[in-house]
């Protein structure tokens, strides 16, 4: 039973009355509207927004340098218009993701909700682009490894596999922030706590690739994706500190993130480089090219 205290205009106590739970009351936020909150408790939703953006343009922006130099040289072929479609849903994903957090926190929350449409629209054609895109990389590295010179022909020997490993970082990826991402909408306007983090858990689960692109990082790739998994880690660190700082506890959306992942983890390591994994990769990319 909860008890309510109603107050006049003035904000004057009048009674209090007992209210019986319906199990549908929207769930309270310990650090959204309390004498407890911090002007930081909302803006770490700004910043992670921003620490995420950082990350992908570290990793994509040299990274794309280089292959627009190997397009000239002719180690590569040029860039199929699915690519470019991805990189501009993923961006605007990420644009959308600061501009929600920051509207929340000057609690512009009206705004907020009516942007929210957009995300339901983007979220969904990320995740069927990405997934058109790998068996199109897939398909132009086996043409360039037939048809190219003999500089890009030698470079997909070694890639191609790689790009077959490649795919269960992908996949992983594109169903975990797919279910995640559904798992914090299901939780708007009833529990603010829980879709507010997951928003953010869901879009780091794409970041491996960002870090894959980041020479100058210590790695376990080719042999192992553990590293890019530990990275992903790493990124969430930051809310993940300040939440534990502020709540004394750790939120139940990083256990249900963390689930998720892990289970992620294990059969990307479970079938990483087996031959039967490579069996399979190329069954199922030479299907969708």
């Amino acid at each position: 039973m909860i008890f309510i205290r109603q107050v006049d205009s003035w904000g004057r106590a009048m009674a209090t009355v007992a209210a019986i739970p319906t199990g549908r009351e929207p769930r309270i936020d310990v650090l959204s509207g309390t004498p407890r909150a911090h002007a930081v408790d909302r803006w770490i939703y700004v910043a992670m927004s921003g620490w995420f953006i950082a990350i992908v343009l570290v990793g994509f922006i040299p990274d794309s340098v280089m292959k627009i130099a190997a397009v000239k040289a002719g180690i590569r072929t040029a860039f199929p218009p699915i690519l470019h479609v991805h990189a501009m849903l993923m961006g605007s994903f990420l644009l959308l993701l600061l501009a929600q957090t920051t509207l929340v926190a000057k609690g512009r929350c009206d705004l907020h909700r009516r942007l929210g449409v957009l995300g339901m629209v983007l979220a969904p054609s990320l995740i069927i682009a990405g997934f058109l895109l790998v068996p199109t990389n897939y398909a132009l590295a086996l043409e360039l490894s037939r048809s190219g010179s003999d500089a890009g022909r030698q470079a997909m020997a070694t890639r191609i596999p790689q790009m077959e490993n490649i795919l269960l970082m992908q996949g992983k990826a594109g169903v975990l922030f797919g279910i995640l991402l559904t798992v914090g909408l299901i939780a708007r306007g009833r529990d603010a706590g829980l879709h507010k983090r997951m928003m953010i858990l869901a879009t780091a689960m794409p970041l491996g690739a960002a870090f894959a692109r980041m020479p100058w990082l210590p790695t376990t790739m080719p042999a192992s994706p553990l590293s890019l998994e530990l990275y992903i880690l790493v990124a969430i660190t930051p809310m993940l500190a300040w939440d534990v700082i502020r709540n004394r506890s750790v939120h139940r959306a990083y256990w249900i993130w963390l689930a998720a992942y892990l289970v992620g983890m294990a059969v990307a390591e479970m079938l990483w480089d087996t031959p039967w994994w490579h069996a399979t990769a190329r069954g199922i990319l030479h299907g969708w090219s």
